[in-house]
């Protein structure tokens, strides 16, 4: 070999410990080196599992925003990268709720109340995250969970600049706004963590001592959680059900999509009449529903009538005639041969607007309607007007009242965001209360927010968990070695 060659070798080997080197010293910039001799066990170091998750969730979303829809639902390699996203932002929540319980029983927030509030604000953040990203999975669980989200920011008043009936929008919060968010208060959270340290006991009779950080043990730790996440994407596929579309429903219930249309017309649906503290859908249902899409079939369709147009041309006496008409005549069973020959313009325009979402073109109309074809908010406001969302989401088990999911699928194991159970029930016994809707729900979950969030301020409430004695859950003779000598003294 050749001394040029050598140098070469010599040259590439450096630059190769150099790299190595340098990821090794901006690793260690980060390092905790020191804790209480409580601080190497697992519920102390949740926080750099939540690193490694999140570092997960990236990677696996990246690849999924590449490649697309079609392809993390329909294909193999697609799902089970899906399946990994799903069961890291699982295991994301699931610590990040333990990791919130363990500061709030070892009362963490009476030593660092800014490191405390962050907290609350990134976990709300992380819900947020994670509902957003049910949304845009792409099935029927995604239709379920973005209408019921849509009637919970209503109620908070929030419709207006969050529409999670609009996947464009939506993608924008999930893969941009709020990871921005995260990563920053993520990064502010951890560096006030490192400068002061993990929070020491603040009762006499719990000893400790500090000891050199255990950082082998947090790897193998991220290495067993990093085992775990994939065992459940292999085992357990995050699921998909298919959409629910206007033309399945125009196609096992004429009637029904027969019927909902003629309440659109007359603007006595659900969405027509949808009123929160503010009213986001200001769309005239008439026009979007009927008159336009019957107008795009007749002006592309040769010498075809204006059945909608002479309908709208007769006095209102005649119009209501008619319109009852049309409603008994959808009512019972009927064919579109009977339909079509019918004197009454109303029942013409309804059957050939049914026969348009037969044939799957109603639904394209709606979407070439709204300014962004990732807009689904006529559809699934549609879906839901006919109430077939309702009974499919039952058909699933997906029977709960508003955006408090229990499970993400049809399967048993499909659990799903669990920890909007609370929510979740409060809305199920409070929804047959006349003077009790969203907007109350959404006081109660706010106020339970900012409770939290200004708990280090609260007289009285920041004790409570002292005084229940929590603290002995994590701080005892399996996590605090000293603790254990004591006892074995004794």
């Amino acid at each position: 070999m050749s001394t040029l060659e050598n140098n070469n070798d010599v040259t590439g080997s450096g630059v190769s410990s150099s790299i190595k080197s340098e990821i090794k010293s901006l690793l260690k910039f980060f390092y905790i080196n020191e804790v209480p001799s409580y601080g190497n066990n697992f519920f102390f170091t949740i926080g750099v599992y939540l690193l490694e998750l999140f570092g997960i969730l990236a990677i696996t979303g990246i690849i999924m925003l590449i490649f697309g829809p079609y392809w993390w639902d329909l294909t193999t390699i697609g799902t089970f990268i899906r399946s990994i996203h799903l069961w890291a932002a699982e295991a994301f929540v699931t610590l990040m709720f333990l990791h919130f319980f363990v500061q709030l029983s070892t009362s963490a927030y009476k030593q660092k109340k800014l490191v405390w509030m962050i907290g609350v604000v990134l976990l709300l953040l992380v819900l947020l995250e994670y509902a957003f990203g049910i949304g845009l999975e792409g099935g029927f669980v995604s239709q379920w969970n973005d209408k019921a989200g849509a009637d919970l920011w209503n109620g908070l008043g929030f419709g207006y600049w969050i529409n999670p009936l609009n996947n464009g929008a939506l993608l924008g919060w999930h893969v941009a706004i709020v990871p921005i968010l995260l990563i920053f208060l993520i990064f502010t959270h951890f560096m006030l963590v490192k400068n002061k340290g993990l929070n020491k006991p603040y009762r006499k009779e719990i000893p400790y001592t500090m000891v050199p950080a255990d950082h082998r043990s947090m790897y193998k730790r991220m290495v067993y959680i990093l085992v775990i996440v994939l065992a459940f994407s292999i085992l357990l596929r995050a699921p998909y059900i298919p959409p629910l579309t206007i033309q399945s429903v125009a196609q096992s219930n004429p009637n029904v999509m027969a019927v909902t249309l003629l309440s659109e017309l007359n603007q006595s649906s659900h969405t027509a009449t949808y009123l929160d503290t503010i009213d986001p859908y200001t769309f005239n249902t008439s026009y979007v529903y009927v008159v336009s899409p019957y107008s795009i079939y007749v002006n592309s369709s040769y010498n075809a009538k204006n059945y909608i147009a002479e309908y709208l041309s007769e006095s209102p006496n005649e119009r209501n005639i008619s319109f009852a008409e049309a409603n008994s005549f959808f009512s019972k069973n009927w064919s579109m041969q009977d339909a079509s020959k019918s004197s009454n313009p109303l029942i013409v325009s309804i059957a050939e607007l049914v026969k348009m979402a037969q044939a799957g073109t109603y639904q394209e109309i709606l979407q070439s309607e709204e300014t962004s074809g990732l807009n689904y908010t006529y559809v699934v406001r549609f879906l839901s007007d006919t109430r077939e969302l309702q009974s499919t989401a039952s058909s699933y088990g997906l029977r709960t009242q508003q955006w408090g999911m229990l499970k993400a699928g049809g399967m048993w194991w499909q659990v799903g965001s669990y920890w909007m159970a609370p929510y979740n029930y409060m809305e199920i016994i409070t929804s047959g209360l006349p003077w009790w809707n969203d907007l109350e729900n959404g006081i109660v979950a706010t106020v339970a927010l900012l409770l939290l969030l200004l708990l280090p301020y609260l007289p009285y409430l920041r004790d409570i968990p002292d005084k229940l004695k929590l603290y002995k859950i994590f701080w005892n003779k399996y996590t605090i070695p000293e603790m254990k000598k004591i006892k074995r003294k004794k």
